[in-house]
């Protein structure tokens, strides 16, 4: 062997080596360092705020219990309602009352019924609603016109009951029983039922165009009924 190859032969070792040793320094395991938590103070301010938690404000007012249901509008900015009472009543016209007000609270406003005059078909407990009318006991007029035969309108009181002569004045959808709606042309029990749970669900009727909305009520069963009744 020359004496120039067991230093070759050494360098080649000590080269592997440290080549080696180079490898196993660079793939060593290192620790990784974790994320800083972000506050809990700043989360929650960042997060826009829920209506629906407890004690956040209620973006959409509700009407109380009792209400009806345009207290929450116009009606509770007022915090009245104006109503006309009509018929047997010691002074008839036009009254403001509180919000939430019951047809027993307009004619006591009106200075209460006359004497003699019959309300049993009168819902003294029913609530009243902004702009309509109350009448109490008018007599008894001919016919209506066209509803010959057919049926009659009734009214609050005695002209209203069924077997007696149509009244003048036309059906109060908010105020007449379900006799009374059956003597309208075309308006059985089942209709009648009908239209006194669309009064009770919705507060009564707003206007007679309300009445399409019943359950049984067509185009043409509307155009019947439309010029004998009134809200």
């Amino acid at each position: 062997m020359a004496p120039r190859t067991p230093v070759v032969l050494g360098l080649v070792l000590l080269a592997a080596v440290g080549v080696a040793a180079f490898h196993f320094w660079s793939v060593r395991p290192q620790a990784v360092r974790a994320p800083e938590p972000v506050a809990d103070e700043a989360a929650a301010s960042a997060l826009p705020p829920d209506p629906l938690r407890s004690g956040a404000p209620d973006p959409v007012p509700r009407p109380a219990a009792g209400e009806p249901p345009d207290a929450g509008g116009s009606g509770r900015a007022s915090g009245q309602i104006v109503v006309d009472v009509s018929g047997k009543v010691r002074r008839p016209g036009v009254r403001r009352l509180p919000v939430g007000s019951r047809v027993a609270d307009a004619l006591d406003a009106a200075g209460g019924v006359r004497a003699g005059t019959d309300v049993t078909g009168l819902n003294r407990a029913r609530l009243l609603m902004d702009g309509e009318q109350v009448v109490v006991g008018l007599p008894a007029g001919p016919p209506v016109s066209g509803a010959a035969g057919s049926g009659r309108a009734g009214i609050d009181g005695p002209g209203g009951a069924p077997g007696g002569p149509g009244p003048s004045a036309p059906l109060s959808l908010n105020t007449a029983t379900a006799e009374q709606l059956e003597t309208l042309p075309g308006v059985g029990p089942v209709l009648a039922q009908h239209m006194l749970d669309y009064r009770a669900e919705n507060n009564g009727f707003r206007s007679v165009d309300e009445l399409r909305q019943v359950n049984g009520i067509g185009d043409r069963r509307f155009a019947e009924l439309q010029p004998l009744v009134r809200p």
